[in-house]
């Protein structure tokens, strides 16, 4: 894997509008040739026999649906400035 130059750590950087110094650019110049280093042995890793992984919504369990009120209504009454017939009352704001 060819080392990655300071124009392209400078390119990264201002993509993801960080401000670097020169130390903090020559570390994450290290700190990238090190991801491809893995990456690039992740590749030669031989796959062909492996087979291929999923996972379904089945694998995970669903609760029913059911409409529950989990929220004290006399407290939501106390922090509100006026309440009526159960809701919450404001100002009319469109005609």
């Amino acid at each position: 894997m060819p080392p990655i130059d300071d124009d392209t750590v400078r390119h990264l950087a201002r993509l993801a509008r960080l401000r670097l110094t020169d130390d903090e650019r020559g570390r994450l110049r290290g700190e990238l040739e090190s991801l491809l280093e893995h990456f690039a042995e992740l590749k030669s890793v031989d796959t062909s026999t492996v087979e291929p992984s999923f996972h379904t919504i089945d694998a995970t369990p669903l609760r029913s649906d059911e409409p529950r009120c989990d929220v004290d209504a006399e407290a939501l009454h106390g922090g509100a400035p006026r309440w009526v017939e159960g809701a919450f009352a404001v100002p009319k704001v469109l005609e």
